[in-house]
């Protein structure tokens, strides 16, 4: 691993003469960092077929656990949940396109069959053998199509939020709009603190906002849409998996009820109550589905309930990915 990024110009927002946007991006995430204490070490892989180079963070020591964030932000959105995570080695994945990690050309194949051609190719990059896997949105796609695919190589997986697993589940509007022709304008106009409330309001967050949870998060945010491509990259990825037109995601991407049957992999799911994507008895049904599963409601939450009750959820974490034995 490289030397440590939390602690890297650390200082107030705005830009400095001669800094590039990466510079800028970087001192911004290193104040979001600090704000937790955390010191996260970062390395880049290198990963041949799809082709891309991604960036991944690392925090703690112990039993490892890789996090695959969602469309909220890359990375370091996982930083309240780590820091209530003690004795895990935290791997904090940023998908292809965000943050600090290149683009893919996701017409290369199905989405399924790339994002674990990527995990797994991940996990050998870091030599780890067995790991925990936390999902975030769509990044629950990834985490339980690897352990579909490899489930000796997943001793536990957590889901947080609501995402594209079941057919229940329509496409969010802000993610409809993101692939429509619409979306290519409004993701080249500069982020803007008051656009990041809305969206944040609009997927249920609304109460985390109020409470001022999220101050120091929405000004990371900025800076990542400032001063990252990571939301036109994503553009690229929305549009190979949603139909705009129809407001429907694409064939092959969601789990139907015969794979969901076959998944042995014990898993966490973590709700919301005010989660716009899908509702409490939609993710009871998912949830019953899988051999192997439990489903925990947080009332009041949103799509980021880590956000609204980051010590109970990272106690319900600790306490699931203990009980799933070794990893690693």
């Amino acid at each position: 691993m490289s030397a440590g990024v939390g602690r890297m110009q650390a200082g107030a927002g705005g830009a400095r003469s001669g800094e590039t946007r990466g510079e800028r991006y970087r001192r911004a995430e290193a104040k979001w960092w600090n704000h937790f204490d955390l010191e996260p070490t970062e390395e880049f892989i290198e990963i041949e077929s799809p082709s891309t180079r991604l960036r991944v963070l690392e925090i703690g020591d112990g039993p490892p656990v890789v996090f695959v964030h969602g469309t909220a932000g890359a990375a370091p959105v996982w930083a309240p949940l780590v820091k209530e995570l003690s004795g895990f080695r935290c791997l904090l994945l940023d998908r292809p396109g965000w943050g600090l990690s290149s683009p893919l050309d996701y017409s290369q194949g199905d989405y399924g069959s790339l994002s674990t051609a990527l995990m797994r190719q991940v996990l050998d990059f870091l030599g780890l053998d067995r790991a925990h896997i936390i999902g975030g949105s769509i990044g629950n796609v990834w985490a339980l199509r690897l352990a579909e695919a490899y489930p000796e190589l997943v001793p536990g997986v957590v889901l947080i939020g609501g995402g594209p697993l079941t057919p229940a589940i329509p496409v969010p509007k802000i993610v409809r709009v993101i692939a429509s022709p619409l979306g290519a304008v409004m993701l080249r106009l500069p982020e803007k603190p008051g656009r990041v409330r809305a969206i944040l309001r609009g997927n249920g967050d609304g109460e985390s906002l109020d409470a001022g949870r999220m101050e120091e998060f929405i000004e990371w945010r900025v800076a990542l849409g400032r001063d990252t491509d990571s939301m036109l990259g994503e553009r690229s990825m929305i549009r190979t998996i949603v139909d705009w037109r129809r407001g429907s995601f694409r064939p092959g991407l969601v789990f139907e009820d015969a794979d969901l049957a076959a998944l042995e992999v014990p898993t966490l799911m973590i709700y919301g109550a005010s989660d716009p994507a899908g509702s409490v008895e939609i993710w009871q049904r998912f949830t019953e589905a899988l051999p192997r599963a439990s489903l925990r409601v947080v009332e009041s939450a949103g799509h980021m309930p880590w956000f609204y009750d980051p010590a109970g959820i990272g106690r319900d974490v600790d306490r699931f990915l203990r009980s799933k034995g070794r990893s690693g």
